[in-house]
Protein backbone atom coordinates (compact mmCIF):
# COMPACT_ATOMS: atom_id res chain seq x y z
CA UNK A 1 0.00 0.00 0.00
CA UNK A 2 0.87 3.62 -0.35
CA UNK A 3 2.47 5.03 2.42
CA UNK A 4 2.26 9.04 1.37
CA UNK A 5 0.09 11.29 -0.27
CA UNK A 6 2.24 11.80 -3.58
CA UNK A 7 2.30 7.41 -3.57
CA UNK A 8 -1.46 7.50 -3.15
CA UNK A 9 -2.02 9.67 -5.91
CA UNK A 10 0.46 7.49 -8.11
CA UNK A 11 -1.61 4.84 -7.41
CA UNK A 12 -5.18 6.38 -8.71
CA UNK A 13 -2.72 7.52 -11.96
CA UNK A 14 -1.83 4.46 -12.73
CA UNK A 15 -5.10 2.93 -12.26
CA UNK A 16 -6.87 5.44 -14.18
CA UNK A 17 -4.41 5.16 -16.91
CA UNK A 18 -4.44 1.91 -17.55
CA UNK A 19 -8.70 1.49 -17.79
CA UNK A 20 -7.71 3.98 -20.36
CA UNK A 21 -4.86 2.06 -21.71
CA UNK A 22 -7.24 -1.49 -21.61
CA UNK A 23 -10.36 0.57 -23.13
CA UNK A 24 -7.74 1.59 -25.88
CA UNK A 25 -5.77 -1.52 -26.78
CA UNK A 26 -9.55 -3.53 -26.71
CA UNK A 27 -10.39 -1.00 -29.12
CA UNK A 28 -7.22 -1.86 -32.00
CA UNK A 29 -7.93 -4.91 -31.25
CA UNK A 30 -11.74 -5.32 -32.50
CA UNK A 31 -10.87 -3.09 -35.70
CA UNK A 32 -7.94 -5.74 -36.24
CA UNK A 33 -10.52 -8.58 -35.93
CA UNK A 34 -13.35 -6.83 -37.85
CA UNK A 35 -10.92 -6.31 -40.80
CA UNK A 36 -10.09 -9.76 -40.80
CA UNK A 37 -13.14 -11.52 -40.69
CA UNK A 38 -13.95 -9.16 -43.32
CA UNK A 39 -11.40 -10.44 -45.71
CA UNK A 40 -12.25 -13.94 -44.60
CA UNK A 41 -15.70 -13.29 -45.61
CA UNK A 42 -14.23 -13.20 -49.15
CA UNK A 43 -16.29 -9.94 -49.79
CA UNK A 44 -13.67 -7.10 -51.60
CA UNK A 45 -15.58 -3.99 -50.93
CA UNK A 46 -16.26 -4.84 -46.83
CA UNK A 47 -12.52 -5.95 -46.73
CA UNK A 48 -11.33 -2.37 -48.21
CA UNK A 49 -13.84 -0.89 -46.07
CA UNK A 50 -12.97 -2.66 -42.84
CA UNK A 51 -9.08 -2.03 -43.42
CA UNK A 52 -9.60 1.89 -44.43
CA UNK A 53 -11.35 1.63 -40.67
CA UNK A 54 -8.61 -0.42 -39.04
CA UNK A 55 -6.01 2.10 -40.40
CA UNK A 56 -6.39 4.88 -38.35
CA UNK A 57 -7.36 3.32 -35.41
CA UNK A 58 -4.03 0.69 -35.40
CA UNK A 59 -1.92 4.53 -36.54
CA UNK A 60 -3.47 6.05 -33.11
CA UNK A 61 -2.68 3.18 -30.95
CA UNK A 62 0.94 2.95 -32.00
CA UNK A 63 1.26 6.89 -31.53
CA UNK A 64 0.29 7.20 -28.24
CA UNK A 65 2.27 3.65 -27.32
CA UNK A 66 -0.40 1.63 -26.90
CA UNK A 67 0.81 -1.08 -28.98
CA UNK A 68 4.57 -0.99 -31.03
CA UNK A 69 5.04 1.04 -34.13
CA UNK A 70 6.79 -2.17 -35.43
CA UNK A 71 3.14 -3.91 -34.60
CA UNK A 72 1.61 -1.46 -35.89
CA UNK A 73 3.17 -1.83 -39.20
CA UNK A 74 3.20 -5.20 -39.26
CA UNK A 75 -0.44 -5.35 -38.50
CA UNK A 76 -1.43 -2.64 -41.54
CA UNK A 77 1.15 -4.69 -43.66
CA UNK A 78 -0.66 -7.99 -43.33
CA UNK A 79 -4.26 -6.78 -43.49
CA UNK A 80 -3.42 -4.77 -46.90
CA UNK A 81 -1.77 -7.87 -48.18
CA UNK A 82 -4.70 -9.99 -47.82
CA UNK A 83 -7.28 -7.54 -48.67
CA UNK A 84 -4.98 -6.99 -51.71
CA UNK A 85 -4.66 -10.62 -52.95
CA UNK A 86 -8.45 -10.96 -52.17
CA UNK A 87 -9.06 -8.26 -55.08
CA UNK A 88 -7.04 -10.27 -57.18
CA UNK A 89 -9.43 -12.74 -57.41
Amino acid sequence: MANTKSAEKRARQAAKRRELNVAQRSQVRSAIKKAVTAVKSGDKDQAAAALKAATPVIDAMARKGIIHRNKAARHKSRLARQAKALAGK
